[in-house]
């Protein structure tokens, strides 16, 4: 057995006796963003620990990083929670809110979609000069930003940048068996192991392949077995490939 496939194993405890196979239910789908469901592995450890205690003594201005689905903007949530941010769309910022001035701190999700720099810069300055924290998600680094103010992109190039890291196996396992619990479904390790041995390397990838797992099992009412994963993984690869040509650039590149 593979380092990997131990790793993995670690996640499942074997039962004395092999449990039924469950049929999925139609049943509603919640997507957990609570600080007990946010997975802690060597990938995210650091940026973690940061956003735990941001940003005391600090730079209030912290950008963080990490690839589509990585989980940057759940972890956002848990510092806004506990922070009392304002939680600020960046494609939605053509139009702030009444009152955003007066929150108590901010977080700006895709912040490298943002399509009004007059209000970042400004953002950015007051959350400065009032030592109030201010979070900016971005699925790309500071440096490939394209503002077209000058200022704006010096304080930003400024800012502390905190990045997760790409995912491992025991981590991608353990997302898979969270959505999939997220979701009343129930497999088999063999099932996780042969999804983590083949599946694209990313959190997005888990959330799309995950739903579309769901989605074959009722089509076909039967459980989810290896062949459906192997069907899964057949059609994800298309639906993949042209969600990351959309996603490789910034409207500021």
């Amino acid at each position: 057995m593979s380092r990997a496939e131990a790793a993995v194993d670690d996640l499942f405890p074997q039962p004395h006796h092999r449990a039924p196979e469950q049929l999925p239910l139609a049943l509603p789908i919640t997507d957990r963003m609570r600080a007990e469901d946010f997975l802690v592995a060597p990938c995210n450890r650091v940026a973690h620990a940061l956003l735990a205690r941001w940003p005391e003594g600090q730079d209030p201005v912290l950008v963080l990083t990490g690839p589509p689905g990585s989980g940057k903007t759940h972890l956002a949530r848990i510092w806004a929670e506990r922070r009392s941010a304002l939680w600020l769309e960046a494609a939605g910022l053509a139009e702030p809110p009444a009152a955003w001035a007066e929150a108590a701190s901010w977080v700006v999700d895709d912040g490298e979609r943002c399509s009004d720099e007059t209000f970042l810069f400004h953002l950015v300055n007051l959350a400065r000069a009032e030592g109030r924290g201010l979070v900016l998600t971005s699925a790309f680094p500071v440096a490939v930003w394209r503002p077209r103010l000058p200022d704006l992109r010096s304080r930003l190039l400024a800012a502390p940048t905190v990045a997760i890291d790409p995912i491992d196996d025991a981590l991608l396992a353990a997302v898979l068996v969270k959505q999939l619990a997220d979701r009343q479904l129930r497999v088999g390790p063999q099932v996780v192991h042969y999804l983590v041995a083949r599946m694209e390397r990313s959190f997005v990838a888990a959330r799309r392949l995950v739903g579309l797992l769901d989605a074959l099992a009722l089509e076909r009412r039967r459980p989810i077995t290896t062949a459906l994963a192997r069907d899964a993984l057949q059609r994800l690869g298309h639906a993949l490939h042209d969600h990351h040509e959309r996603e490789e650039t910034t409207p500021w590149t």
